[in-house]
């Protein structure tokens, strides 16, 4: 069976191609990918080629399908996991397979198997070790979207606080605490604002969410209205931190005391030192940002690590268990991944796409491998009214605040007769 995918063969080397997938085995599963959105890690990934620690040694002689953020349906189920899986079946996935043992990943390490492709075959190794979880969800989109959710909430676990006198670690960030999002504004800085204000079990008095762009600014406070999350009792502040003293600014909004947990969505030297600055006694900071460069560093005050006990953590990626909560919070209608995305494409998008991520403004660029589109910013849909397909994705899209939605998302695909959902 022939499938059409982009696959990596090698630093700065991504084709599209269509090709022969194996047979299917005994103990693998068809699968048609519906949508895959674009990471900035498969950028960086990209960028390095064979050198990436997830990408095999061979990739110029057996190379891999890219995309690890996908959705997709079961087509047909090989007689191992005929009782466990279904034709029809919608799943996400947790592209690691096992961090204990090597570093195998869906996007990265696969021939068979990555989200920019239309049909995949999925070996028994990802499969066995649960890394194909059902979704109910009512877009695909939001299945794709699950993955990036899973690492933030995988964060938000991460973050912890000394023990009063027991030099215990009590995990997660602190109840009615005081939290700040540096750099907080693109995709992965709204899908934390939204778990921080109606996914997490725990929620601050007070969230600052920081950036330099006031556009982007303005888009994240026009999405999370700060007088509705007062209602819901967070005080929710954006600030523009690229004049001024940043630090002074953050603090007095802390009201001098600080913050007890500040997540750092940017690879900078200068927002690690920020955050760093504004700490509060016993106040948590991970850095969640991926730097590509290996000797990035950064100064931190070791003064306060002695006499405030202050701390870093770092993430990356999520567990299935982040990712099981992801699709539960999606599935209740509680958070609402949506708010990352502003591009849609086609996979005939999806190399110019990744090959030049950092230089497209713009939050999360959904890939749906079963058409055929140019990449297309969700505000720009109106100025395209004279195509009848944009006409209708404009009119859908304005009546749900300007977002991608379900609703367009299944205009999208009907219009292009992707049916694997149907079958």
């Amino acid at each position: 069976m022939k499938t059409t995918a982009v696959r990596l063969y090698g630093k700065r080397d991504l084709r599209l191609e269509t090709f022969e997938l194996p047979e299917l085995p005994d103990d693998g599963i068809l699968a048609g990918i519906v949508s895959d959105s674009v990471c900035m890690s498969t950028y960086k990934t990209v960028e390095q080629g064979a050198a990436h620690k997830r990408v095999p040694d061979d990739v110029a002689e057996h190379p891999v399908i890219i995309g690890h953020e996908l959705c997709g349906v079961v087509l047909k189920v090989g007689k191992k996991w005929a009782g466990r899986f279904h034709r029809g079946d919608r799943f996400a996935v947790q592209p690691v397979v096992d961090p204990a043992a090597g570093d195998d990943t869906i996007g990265y390490s696969f021939g068979s198997v990555g989200g920019d492709a239309e049909l995949v075959i999925i070996p028994n190794e990802i499969i066995a070790h649960g890394c194909i979880l059902p979704y109910t969800g009512d877009a695909f989109f939001k299945g794709s979207l699950a993955e990036p959710m899973s690492c933030i909430i995988g964060g938000f676990r991460a973050f912890y606080h000394s023990g009063k006198e027991e030099y215990t670690h009590e995990m997660g960030i602190a109840e009615r605490g005081r939290m700040a999002i540096i750099g907080g504004t693109g995709p992965m800085g709204l899908g934390a604002i939204d778990y921080v204000l109606n996914g997490g079990d725990r929620r601050p008095a007070k969230l600052v969410v920081t950036d330099i762009n006031p556009e982007r600014l303005a888009r994240a406070e026009k999405i999370f209205s700060p007088r509705k999350a007062e209602e819901n009792g967070v005080v929710l502040k954006f600030v523009n931190t690229s004049s001024g003293d940043a630090g002074r600014m953050l603090m007095d909004l802390a009201d001098g005391r600080g913050y007890d947990d500040i997540l750092c969505m940017a690879p900078v030297r200068e927002a690690v030192e920020l955050a760093d600055r504004v700490l509060a006694k016993d106040g948590c900071l991970n850095f969640f940002a991926g730097p590509m460069d290996r000797n990035f560093s950064a100064g931190f005050n070791f003064y306060n690590v002695h006499y405030a006990s202050t701390h870093v953590t770092g993430t990356s990626g999520g567990t299935v268990g982040d990712l099981r909560t992801a699709l539960q919070l999606m599935e209740q209608g509680r958070i609402h991944p949506e708010v990352m995305i502003t591009h849609i494409g086609g996979l005939d998008a999806a190399i110019d796409t990744t090959m030049r991520l950092p230089l497209i403004p713009g939050g999360k660029k959904i890939i749906y491998p079963g058409i055929r589109c140019p990449l297309t910013a969700v505000a720009d849909f109106a100025a395209k009214k004279s195509d009848p397909l944009f006409a209708r994705l404009a009119e859908c899209c304005e009546a749900h605040g300007g977002l991608w939605n379900r609703e367009a998302e299944r205009i999208l695909l009907d219009h292009f007769n992707v049916t694997w959902d149907k079958e």
